[in-house]
Order: C-alpha cells, then sequence, then structure tokens
C-alpha cells in the first residue's frame, strides 16, 4: 500500500506545482498587458493651465490650422479639418486621414483618439474634452516658430521641432539676402488675396508666405500695407485703391475657383508691378498656411520666383 502511496502523492505534488508556475504566468502576462495598455501620460502647461496628455501621442485628431505641425513631426493624424484637407500639399499622407469638424462629435469618437488640438475658438471644447484631452491655441498669440516649438513639446518631439526652426531660419535668412542683392534693399512686396469675393492685404504674420517675407528675410512691405495691415494681420480693400497697396514685388495667393476679374481691369494692369512683370501667383489652397510643410514649400516658391532657382 505505502508502494502505491508514494507516487501518487509524488503525482499530486507535480500538478499542484505545474498548477501553481502556470497561474504565475498568467499573472505575469496580465500585469505585461496591463503595462502595455497602460498610456503613459506626461503634462503640458497650456496657455489654460496644465493639462494631462499621452506622452506618445499616436491618434491625434486637429480641428484647425495645425495639421502640417502635426505632420512634420511625424505623429499620426486620424482627423483635420477641411481646410487642410482640400490642401494639395497635404494629399499623400492625409489620404486615408478623415474630415472632422468641432461639431462632429459622433465621428470624432468613432475615430478614438488620444489628443485633440485647435484654435481656441473652436466650439464643444468641454465635450471634445470628454473624449480625449484637447489643448487649444489662440492664433498670433504666439510667433509662428514658437507656435510649431509649442506643437513639438505636446508631442513630446520638442528637439525634433527646434532642429527644423533652426534648419529653416538659416535657409530662409540666405533666401533673404540673395533676394535683397537681386532686387534692391529699398524694393517693397506685397501679398494679396481675393477671397470670398473681397481683396486683401497681409501684414507679416497671417500665412501667405508672410511671415518669410517681413519676418525671416526682412523685406520691406509698402507704407500704406504697415499702416493697415499690422496690426489686424490683413486689411480689406478695394480694388480702387489697391495700386496704394502694392509694392514693387506682388505676391498674388489665388483660387482659380473664384472671380478673379479684378486682373482684367485697367486698375490692376497699370500697376508698375503687373507692367513689370513682378507678380508671382501662388494657389492659395496650398499658400494658406504656415506650418513647416507650407513654409518650405513657401520658400522654395519665393526664391524660384525672385531668383529663377
Amino acid at each position: 500500500m505505502k508502494k502505491l502511496l508514494f507516487p501518487f502523492l509524488l503525482l499530486c505534488v507535480l500538478i499542484i506545482s505545474a498548477c501553481s508556475n502556470k497561474t504565475a504566468e498568467n499573472d505575469s502576462a496580465a500585469k505585461a498587458d496591463e503595462n502595455v495598455n497602460k498610456t503613459e501620460t506626461t503634462t503640458y502647461q497650456s496657455e489654460n493651465g496644465p493639462i494631462e496628455v499621452p506622452a506618445h501621442p499616436k491618434r491625434v485628431i486637429v480641428l484647425s490650422s495645425f495639421a502640417g505641425n502635426v505632420m512634420a513631426l511625424d505623429v499620426n493624424l486620424v482627423g483635420v479639418d477641411s481646410w487642410s484637407k482640400m490642401n494639395p500639399r497635404f494629399d499623400s499622407k492625409l489620404k486615408d486621414v478623415a474630415e472632422v469638424s468641432d461639431e462632429s462629435l459622433e465621428k470624432i469618437i468613432e475615430l478614438d483618439p488620444d489628443l485633440i488640438i485647435g484654435l481656441s475658438n473652436i466650439k464643444n471644447i468641454d465635450k471634445l474634452n470628454d473624449i480625449a484631452p484637447t489643448v487649444t491655441y489662440t492664433y498670433g498669440k504666439v510667433d509662428y516658430l514658437t507656435q510649431h516649438l509649442e506643437i513639438g513639446k505636446l508631442l513630446n518631439k520638442e528637439k525634433e521641432a527646434q532642429a527644423w526652426i533652426d534648419d529653416f531660419k538659416k535657409r530662409a535668412q540666405t533666401a533673404g539676402d540673395e533676394i535683397k542683392a537681386k532686387i534692391g534693399a529699398d524694393a517693397t512686396v506685397s501679398v494679396i488675396e481675393n477671397f470670398d469675393k473681397q481683396l486683401y492685404v497681409y501684414g507679416d504674420n497671417w500665412g501667405r508666405g508672410t511671415e518669410i517675407l517681413y519676418q525671416e528675410m526682412e523685406l520691406n512691405m509698402p507704407e500704406k500695407v504697415k499702416e493697415t495691415a499690422l496690426i489686424d494681420g490683413y486689411y480689406a480693400l478695394s480694388l480702387e485703391v489697391l495700386p496704394e497697396f502694392a509694392g514693387d514685388y506682388l505676391i498674388i495667393s489665388k483660387n482659380s475657383e473664384t472671380d478673379n476679374s479684378f486682373q482684367e481691369t485697367d486698375t490692376y494692369k497699370n500697376i508698375p508691378a503687373v507692367q513689370n512683370n513682378h507678380v508671382y501667383e501662388a494657389n492659395m489652397k496650398e499658400f494658406y498656411f504656415n506650418d513647416p510643410i507650407t513654409l518650405d514649400f513657401q520658400l522654395d516658391f519665393f526664391k524660384k520666383s525672385f531668383l529663377g532657382n
């Protein structure tokens, strides 16, 4: 009997040991899965105070202005605003990204974002915050390069953002020196756009390449533009007074889908910049923003336009 009992007891011990090891393995695996699934967070100092955000966001929605900043830092986008979707410069990267707005809350929930970014004037901020941490920025509160750096901080990509900024400033300033040497240090440049049947002239911080021309290259702005467009960033004007705002060189941010008949008028044709073939037209839809992707494109556009290279 004892001879039979010993093997039986030994078998029980082995079974219990195996079960204990299996339980321990399952517990370890469960803890590992828990650690993987648990999102690491960090605190970002937003303009509205500290906010807890993902340390490495992987599903970002941009509701206004900053899609190009996020793309330039190689962070995944799952939703963007309509203006970004219509930008030809962004086509390849936004091909499979959904178009959303601050009112399409159900669609945003379906996209399961871990971070939402937008301008401070977006609607439903409280509801958006219930879906994912929502960080907003007031346009123009900081300069355009500091804005990119802030988004770099938000996305845990500060070093990458700063590296691009340093490189871009050097390239823009070098191009500016070459342009001034060619067109003359006193030459003036204006940026205009025909938007929604209204002509606008732009200051030095409202996209359309103005940051490059006036801030980095330090090209001259006509006096009339200084007087009217610097504070707000833009100024609406009539065709009749356009010659007073036109510089020696004219940059037109142009939408081919709108009525551009002002260019057929004698008032426009008699502007010296027009008569001297000093007018350079850009596609408004890809010239609109001031993110790194757009800024690189704008810089190349100015180099080709002014320098022919």
